[in-house]
């Protein structure tokens, strides 16, 4: 559980620096989509490269939150149902 702890935070602190880094480098800038003003293409390609990452963290984070929540339910509901009596 500890490992999957340090991939989630470990993701989610990936995805704060890359939302961080859009709003500070390319605040105003979309990475695909029509502008009524042409942008430079540096701005475009740091945009969606920015937001790749965010969304490959967000989805990192989300995956590994849905293995550790299954992983507790499972040893939750293992302690919490008793053996079935053995029949011998």
């Amino acid at each position: 559980m500890s490992a999957g702890w340090k991939v989630f935070w470990l993701s989610a602190v990936v995805f704060a620096a890359a939302y961080g880094l859009a709003r500070l480098l390319v605040p105003d800038v979309v990475p695909i989509g029509y502008a009524e003003e042409p942008e430079p293409s540096w701005a475009v390609m740091t945009a969606f490269v920015l937001r790749a990452i965010e969304l490959t963290a967000a989805w990192v984070a989300v995956i590994t939150s849905s293995v550790l929540a299954g992983a507790w339910l499972r040893q939750l509901f293992r302690h919490a149902v008793p053996p079935a009596p053995r029949s011998d």
